[in-house]
């Protein structure tokens, strides 16, 4: 298999935080390693990281490395799922923004989908980029400067951007050469007259999907409620004046 032998030896990063869209990062992932890459899941912090399917809790995955470990320079190229609460964790980290900036700087492949171009604007990388995510961040990628696609995979440059698991298939099929070191060489596309305009409605399979998922157990209420208790114990407690032990 060709791919294959592209992929052999190359390393590649996916940079995940809890709440991470399950199918985003365990289908591509399973893809590279059946084509012979090596890969690591990078987060901000040590052990298992939980998935989601939606809202739902899934299964987790191990994390190999912090990202307070790693540089660029130890990886060919990155992977950002996405999912609603994970890209939006990782744009919150410092850490997180200065590594895919880099990441950029060094002109190496970036892959995303979903919300995962969050991390993107945040890190001020949008500007001038044509690119597609998730429809409804739509907005968010306009306001940053970018021109936004409503295709199913995107190829700009070093990015490569897809808009969420409905087009998983076409996604992976482009990830795969993409990874493999074309995008070393790929020219920037110029950008399109204007962004696709926004949708008129939210995608029907989300809305059925979220309709008949089922209700939380007692045990996951019982469960969110003892940390909020926890969380608002112990933002609730006075703080130490400056300059006092």
């Amino acid at each position: 298999m060709e791919v294959a032998q592209r992929l052999n030896g190359r390393r590649v990063a996916v940079l995940a935080a809890d709440g991470f869209e399950k199918v985003e990062l365990t289908i591509p992932v399973a893809a590279l390693r059946a084509a012979g890459a090596a890969v690591d899941t990078v987060s901000l912090r040590r052990g298992r990281i939980r998935g989601v399917n939606l809202h739902e809790p899934a299964s987790r995955v191990r994390v190999d490395r912090l990202l307070s470990e790693i540089s660029q320079d130890d990886y060919d190229a990155l992977l950002i799922p996405g999912g609603f609460i994970n890209p939006d964790l990782l744009r919150q980290s410092a850490e997180a923004r200065q590594f895919v900036r880099q990441f950029d700087a060094s002109g190496k492949p970036i892959a995303t989908l979903c919300h995962g171009p969050w991390l993107l604007a945040s890190a001020g990388l949008t500007a001038g980029r044509r690119m597609t995510s998730w429809p409804g961040v739509r907005d968010d990628m306009v306001n940053a400067g970018a021109t936004w696609m409503d295709q199913a995979v995107v190829q700009d440059g070093n990015w490569l951007t897809s808009r969420g698991p409905q087009d998983m298939v076409p996604f992976v099929r482009a990830l795969l050469p993409f990874f493999s070191g074309q995008a070393q060489t790929a020219e920037r596309l110029p950008s399109a007259d204007g962004s696709s305009p926004q949708r008129d409605a939210p995608p029907p399979l989300v809305l059925d999907t979220m309709r008949w998922l089922p209700r939380p157990s007692l045990r996951t209420v019982a469960v969110l409620g003892v940390l909020a208790a926890l969380y608002m114990a112990k933002e609730g407690r006075p703080r130490a004046a400056p300059g006092r032990s």
